[in-house]
């Protein structure tokens, strides 16, 4: 990235004062959606900006097993007030934080209305502490994951060309927009098999979105196909850390460039990410 686009990124979060919120989500598993979350984060962060990812995919811990990393408290433990949410936060080795996965994230609709003032007094001294906050969604629409999404500032669908899962993705695309109009929608492309394929698979399925959604969807970009990707889960690190130079690396880079180009256009029109959920979970 260069000086001037940090720059206008910096800029641009000083002025809010307050986290972006991104819901990182799918149409189905198996796409890579974590690993690219993980990866896109810890880029941003070498940009200089605070990140905080919290692994939501419930059950499945994937932000840990990608960072090889174990951890006695998850998100599970904050809803049922055994820890704070700030004692949830684990540091990763780089650079950025994150808020491990549990199993009782269905937990969050049975809140009482205290433990949800709790819950939104944390996250919102959170949301002051960091520049980014990443919402790792499981796969699929739930109810709970879809408070998170539809209050997120933006939303990040991954997908793959397989037929499955682009169909899959425009499902996640239509109830996303049928819930929340203005919401800011950016694609991302996994696993293409090239360059020419992979733009003119984001460009039909654009198309097809812009058709029959009139939606506000935007591509960032496709990650090839990479051997290494699959190193780096076996040997729980970050492709973007120890390869680099790679395929896949680099395109995280070029999707990290297209989406600071596109950001200042992206604004929601009202409301602020702690003020949705609360309307979505009716205070």
């Amino acid at each position: 990235m260069s000086y001037d686009q940090a720059e206008k990124l910096r800029n641009q979060l000083s002025l809010e004062r307050k986290a972006k919120t991104i819901a990182v989500c799918s149409g189905k598993g198996g796409v890579g959606k974590s690993n690219f979350t993980l990866n896109f984060s810890i880029k941003l962060s070498q940009e200089n900006y605070k990140i905080l990812v919290f692994d939501l995919d419930v059950g499945m811990g994937n932000i840990d097993l990608l960072l090889g990393m174990q951890t006695e408290s998850s998100i599970a433990d904050v809803l049922n007030n055994r820890i704070s949410i700030q004692d949830a936060i684990v540091k990763s080795p780089y650079g950025i934080d994150y808020i491990p996965g549990g199993s009782g994230l269905h937990g969050f609709l049975e809140m009482d209305a205290h433990k949800k003032a709790i819950f939104y007094q944390g996250l919102e001294k959170l949301l002051k502490e960091y520049d980014y906050v990443f919402f790792d969604m499981g796969a699929g629409v739930t109810e709970t994951a879809l408070f998170f999404i539809l209050a997120a500032d933006e939303c990040f669908v991954v997908t793959t060309p397989e037929p499955t899962s682009i169909t899959d993705a425009y499902g996640m695309v239509k109830h996303i927009l049928s819930n929340q109009a203005d919401m800011p929608i950016y694609t991302i492309l996994n696993r293409s098999g090239n360059k020419i394929d992979g733009s003119n698979i984001l460009d039909n399925f654009h198309t097809v979105i812009d058709r029959f959604l009139d939606g506000n969807a935007r591509g960032l970009g496709f990650i090839p196909e990479d051997d290494n990707i699959m190193k780096a889960v076996m040997h729980q690190k970050p492709y973007t850390i120890i390869y680099p130079k790679t395929k896949a690396a680099k395109a995280v880079d070029l999707i990290l460039q297209n989406y600071v180009k596109q950001v200042n256009r992206t604004m929601r029109k009202s409301g602020s990410f702690i003020e949705r959920i609360k309307h979505f979970m009716k205070g």
